[in-house]
């Protein structure tokens, strides 16, 4: 009977040195969301409003400027850009854009992967690990851009890419990541980089007529790399903001795990212990009885 106190003595000892850490865990990622989510927040108009101008430059100057970063062709060769974090411990955050990849393989550019024609830059370690245990064409040049995040990081690899498809390395190029709605929410998405898409024009509708200073072509030139660069770094933010909700949120339920855990355990030992008292107490007074006897 010792003996089975001593080990659930060991197992609550043990559960409250873990829930200590998931506590401290807990503290940190909420400390680095707050920072981490205003930069997006702040980030998010501004690129969303220079990502639909871009769309609507490109959709009514079709024809009329050359556009490499806009140019379609016959896909063959595949890129994704793939965000995870650099740590676990983030709930379900880094297996959700993992899956998400592979559905989006599997469904849009199956033919491709057959052939080998499709390549994962990562951007996070823990998607690169997976990738390349797995068999997939993963590249780490960029995987440790969250080690130093800023937006020069991030910028290279936009570069890298965008030289990539004018080069023809590439035919497509997308984006997968998590995009942040809040603390408990992350909303798990897929994203054109290049060819920069164009809106869809309906039956009947009047293309757009817009007056240029300077010229189109330099204004074309000048802008699309920049707007470019700004939509990978949006996607990281929000990657960045998404991992520490998801770890702060897993934390939290871990450290409530662990209060249930301690519950029942101190349970088990109090009963353990009545147990073992009332043997105790049997066998004294059946010692006692004894001796009278």
């Amino acid at each position: 009977m010792s003996g089975q106190l001593k080990e659930v003595r060991n197992r609550i000892k043990s559960v409250q040195s873990t829930q200590q850490i998931t506590k401290a865990m807990k503290m940190v990622s909420a400390a680095k969301l707050r920072r981490a989510q205003d930069a997006i927040v702040q980030m998010r108009p501004y690129a969303k409003k220079l990502q639909e101008m871009l769309t609507n430059i490109v959709s009514n100057s079709e024809g009329e400027v050359s556009m490499p970063l806009a140019a379609e062709r016959p896909i063959e060769k595949v890129l994704f850009l793939v965000l995870t974090s650099d740590r676990g411990l983030a709930g379900a955050f880094n297996s959700n854009v993992i899956k998400l990849t592979k559905l989006t393989i599997l469904e849009k550019y199956d033919a491709q992967y057959r052939k080998g024609n499709v390549t994962i830059w990562n951007i996070g370690k823990k998607g690169y690990e997976h990738f390349l245990k797995n068999n997939y064409k993963a590249d780490a040049t960029h995987k440790d851009i969250f080690l130093q995040l800023t937006f020069e990081n991030v910028q290279k690899a936009a570069q890298a890419a965008m030289k990539a498809f004018e080069e023809k390395q590439f035919d497509v190029i997308e984006i997968v990541y998590s995009q942040f709605k809040n603390a408990a929410t992350q909303k798990f998405e897929v994203e054109r980089f290049l060819p920069i898409p164009k809106l869809e024009k309906k039956e009947g509708e009047k293309k757009a007529d817009f007056i240029y200073d300077p010229s189109k072509e330099e204004l074309i030139a000048e802008l699309m790399p920049k707007i470019l660069n700004t939509q990978l770094y949006k996607a990281v933010l929000d990657s960045n903001a998404s991992e520490h909700g998801a770890r702060m949120t897993a934390m939290d339920k871990a450290s409530e795990n662990a209060n249930e855990m301690l519950r029942n355990l101190k349970i088990s030992y109090n009963r353990a212990r009545q147990a073992a008292i009332t043997t105790e107490l049997t066998e004294i007074v059946a010692g006692a009885a004894a001796l009278q006897g």
